[in-house]
């Protein structure tokens, strides 16, 4: 009998689910779209009742697409947009909407958490990485300042995939690189920051267990059988937070290889054989769906999520992204000198700046729409290179030696050619690699179902679809536009707080 997968990703647009089987070929995948609300400026919640929803009938649907009897699909796994807040209370009842990844309302409690830890330094001998206003850490202490009697109510607290499998299987647990993502977890040691956690007055009862990527927390239930279509009793396991487990399923599983992810925010990614400090908290440093390695990575608030602002902004056509793609190929590499810094929602990396704003830099008579395009595609991807430089400096030995590019971003082979232009780097895409989380969900439920023995032999399913070298003339073109790219943040740093201050 042949064996099957499912690997369902709780994302922010919509949750995908995706049936594969043990030589990695995708037999299905669905979508399910749910809204994002904003009730204030800054703000990003969800009801995680609309997840539910989604996740219901996404699986319900691919099941059917496949085709697949129910009994061959031996394992489901799970990946999620990290760092959202989800409030249960003692019923287990959900108290309130979720805080999203992206939401920057915690700017003062994620100082409050440095300060109380001994300042940069003394958080980073917590936990390895800095408290950033999307990590959960400052959700839980906002909610404790702000709506004290919300935060009285709470019995417990999970991620969004965490919570959709608690409704799969009546398990409540996270995993290892989720947690990392809270702020509050000891990335060396992987598990709970249990000092940093008494220091802040919480009560560490809220906090779930704690399992690595590949273990099994619990099975599907009678009732979930009967409204999804999969069989009763088949095993759940723990899977991984999107930015993780994004780069497993594209095969990112050996130091050297650089995982690239441009979706509605930005991912530059590396897999490390061992723990490494990191070195003035500029990059996020989590535990691996591995359970021997680890994972450094920075984070871009607006990648995708600049140029789809920039297609709604100036195009009303039936095929917009067609047209930018056609605009872009007849604007030379560079755009004729124009720049674009990305930071339309802030940023976090390299500069965890919720006041930081998008900027063209460099606009004149000479730039048309078409070198707008090309100038945000670039200043993305220039973004991107910074934390790429970052990540080099973490480790002085490391060689790298290519990048596979995955997201919205990789379907544009004029923007393959920018990042391959801008890094220096045979740029790939791989099969599988464009279903994103859920197929990183879904390898890591093989290898935990036994399909395969580890992440590494499950990386040998993917293929080669397209393979893009750099040109070195505009490799050297690049470079000299890198330069002043990098200084333009600090130039214009004081002017984005000033400008704040203008609106409050």
């Amino acid at each position: 009998m042949n064996k099957y997968i499912a690997g369902i990703d709780v994302g922010t647009s919509g949750v995908k689910c995706i049936i594969i089987n043990e030589n990695g070929s995708v037999a299905s995948s669905c979508t399910e779209s749910y809204p994002l609300y904003t009730p204030k400026a800054g703000y990003a919640e969800q009801n995680p009742k609309d997840w539910w929803e989604g996740t219901i009938k996404a699986i319900k649907d691919a099941v059917k697409k496949s085709g697949v009897d129910k009994k061959q699909i031996v394992g489901v796994g799970f990946s999620g947009q990290m760092h959202g807040l989800v409030m249960l209370d003692k019923s287990n009842d959900v108290i309130r909407p979720a805080i999203l990844w992206n939401d920057q309302r915690t700017e003062k409690e994620c100082e409050e958490i440095i300060s109380a830890a001994g300042g940069l330094q003394g958080l980073l001998g917590y936990t390895n990485n800095t408290m950033l206003t999307g990590f959960t850490g400052g959700k839980i202490l906002w909610v404790k300042k702000n709506e004290p009697e919300n935060f009285s109510k709470m019995d417990s607290f999970l991620m969004p995939k965490d919570y959709i499998r608690y409704l799969m299987t009546g398990d409540k647990a996270t995993e290892v690189s989720d947690a990392s993502g809270t702020g509050l977890f000891d990335v060396e040691k992987r598990q709970w920051s249990l000092g940093l956690i008494d220091m802040l007055g919480l009560n560490t009862d809220i906090f779930p267990k704690c399992v690595e990527s590949s273990d099994m927390t619990g099975i599907i239930t009678d009732e979930v059988a009967e409204l999804t279509g999969l069989n009763s009793g088949t095993p759940v396991y723990a899977g991984g937070g999107d930015a993780v487990i994004q780069t497993t399923g594209m095969g990112i599983v050996k130091e050297g290889t650089i995982g690239l992810i441009i979706g509605t925010s930005g991912i530059v990614s590396m897999s490390l054989d061992s723990f490494g400090e990191n070195v003035d908290g500029k990059l996020q440093f989590f535990c691996n769906n591995d359970k021997n390695k680890w994972q450094a990575f920075g984070c871009q608030l607006s990648s995708g999520g600049s140029l789809e602002w920039f297609k709604n902004t100036m195009y009303d056509t039936d095929n917009p992204f067609g047209e930018i793609n056609e605009q872009v190929k007849l604007s030379p590499p560079g755009a004729k000198n124009l720049l674009f810094l990305p930071y339309l929602s802030g940023e976090r990396c390299p500069h965890a700046d919720p006041d930081a704003r998008g900027v063209f830099f460099g606009l004149s008579l000479l730039h048309n729409k078409g070198d707008m395009a090309r100038s945000v595609m670039e200043g993305v991807t220039f973004g991107l290179r910074e934390m790429y430089e970052l990540i080099r400096q973490a480790k002085l030995d490391l060689m790298p030696r290519e990048i596979i590019s995955s997201g919205g971003a990789s379907k544009s082979a004029v923007w393959r050619q920018i990042q391959a232009d801008i890094f220096n780097l045979p740029v790939k895409t791989l099969t599988g690699a464009a279903e994103g989380g859920a197929y990183g969900a879904a390898v890591v439920a093989g290898v935990g179902a036994g399909i395969w023995d580890d992440i590494e032999q499950a990386a040998e399913c993917l293929k080669e679809e397209t393979v893009t070298e750099p040109i070195q003339e505009n490799v050297n073109m690049y470079n000299k536009l890198f330069g002043v790219y990098q200084d333009l943040y600090g130039d214009l740093k004081s002017s984005f707080k000033k400008l704040k201050m203008t609106a409050e």
